[in-house]
């Protein structure tokens, strides 16, 4: 090892990489008859490669994406062709940075779920984003919980931070007035500043199952759809398929 204090001060500047790959990459410039400029460059580099991955690696933790379901993985060939063909631009991901919304509607086991939590995967990866993926009656709970301790707009601030906010599975479970109350005014927050990703097995003229209330139906399904992609995923359901071919 190199007796240079530079590889100490490196790490308490927080250039990890740099400092570990300093003796190795001195010795490949020496035999190698690397420049200065190409000497640093490599070293720099590196630790930008590193802190990527690292950065990546972080939000992909924070981001409670179900494992899995990734975009390799997932089976475009049986989903329906207008969803395959709004992939490519999904994963893009401009429409997020506008604030945009993504909704995805159908029946059970059509591959909502995967298709969703596969680009949101993909947003983090390629571009970096933040993302949060939480299934509806989480989502709910905790907003409730926040209203009940008086930290309602604390809890919604801190959801603000994410650049899209996937909800799973809006309309499977039956919510009381007071938690849709508190679902609605999330969406509010979030219009036309953030994106929401959402997926549900009910149209919007089955809303009023969710909100209860024919007004507030009205006010969140105008919010969402006003900025929005809409994805129907029709056909028979995959898992059913998946499982046919399995006893077959």
């Amino acid at each position: 090892m190199s007796a240079s204090p530079l590889p100490i001060l490196l790490r308490s500047m927080r250039l990890p990489t740099i400092a570990r790959e300093y003796d190795q990459a001195i010795h490949r410039a020496e035999a190698e008859n690397w420049g200065y400029q190409r000497f640093l460059s490599y070293l720099f580099e590196a630790e930008g490669s590193d802190r990527l991955q690292r950065k990546i690696e972080r939000q992909l933790k924070d981001s409670n994406l179900p494992p899995g379901k990734t975009l390799e993985s997932l089976d475009q060939k049986i989903l329906p062709e207008k969803v395959r063909r709004q992939i490519p631009t999904l994963l893009e991901a401009d429409f997020v940075r506008r604030g945009d919304n993504l909704l995805c509607f159908g029946l059970a086991g059509r591959g909502k779920t995967h298709v969703v939590a596969a680009i949101a995967r993909e947003w983090i990866c390629r571009h970096q984003l933040q993302v949060l993926f939480v299934p509806a009656f989480r989502l709910v709970s905790q907003l409730l919980a926040a209203k009940r301790d008086l930290k309602l707009p604390q809890a919604i601030t801190r959801l603000q931070r994410f650049d899209a906010v996937v909800i799973d599975d809006i309309g499977y479970v039956q919510q009381s007035r007071e938690e849709m109350e508190v679902l609605f005014h999330f969406l509010a927050e979030r219009y036309e500043k953030k994106s929401v990703e959402i997926t549900s097995n009910l149209v919007f003229s089955q809303w009023d199952q969710i909100f209860k209330d024919p007004m507030t139906t009205m006010a969140a399904v105008d919010r969402l759809v006003h900025h929005s992609t809409i994805l129907d995923f029709t056909g028979e359901s995959v898992r059913a398929n998946v499982a046919k071919k399995r006893q077959s």
